[in-house]
């Protein structure tokens, strides 16, 4: 069983018997190994290699492995709602200010635009024209 020795070497695909992808996904299930651990003691380059391996030739359930660790105590699932909460209030006060920021400007703009149109005579906004729009209306309603 040479192939169980730990390792510093790279390991290239064809270096993995069967007996070896057992051994390490035996070791990986029985928690004696992580997945990195396996690849640093074996050499083995990939972490989805390890990954494939388990799902081959595991023994475990893995659905309900998954059921089992997505389920949260009451507790951890009203810490978690908390932590939102506190995450929209932050949110919502920047946003204010952003707000309220833009507020400010569209009026300093406003104020901007009505001292030039005033000191240089010059007419900046576009006057809208009530009639135009009706006129655009019936034409829209003959055609």
């Amino acid at each position: 069983m040479k192939d169980l020795q730990p390792t510093s070497l790279k390991r290239t695909q064809r270096d993995y018997s069967l007996s070896f992808k057992y051994q390490v996904v035996r070791e990986v299930e029985s928690g004696e190994l992580s997945i990195g651990g396996a690849l640093r003691k074996y050499g083995i380059q990939s972490h989805g290699t390890v990954l494939n391996w388990i799902r081959k030739y595991g023994t475990l359930d893995r659905e309900l492995q998954v059921k089992f660790t997505m389920e949260k105590s009451p507790e951890q699932k009203l810490m978690e709602l908390e932590a939102k909460v506190r995450l929209l209030e932050r949110q919502k006060e920047s946003l204010e200010k952003q707000l309220k920021f833009q507020q400010d400007k569209a009026i300093m703009f406003d104020m901007m635009i009505d001292i030039a149109e005033n000191e240089l005579n010059i007419p900046i906004r576009k006057k809208s024209v009530p009639e135009a729009s009706n006129v655009s209306k019936k034409k829209g309603k003959k055609q």
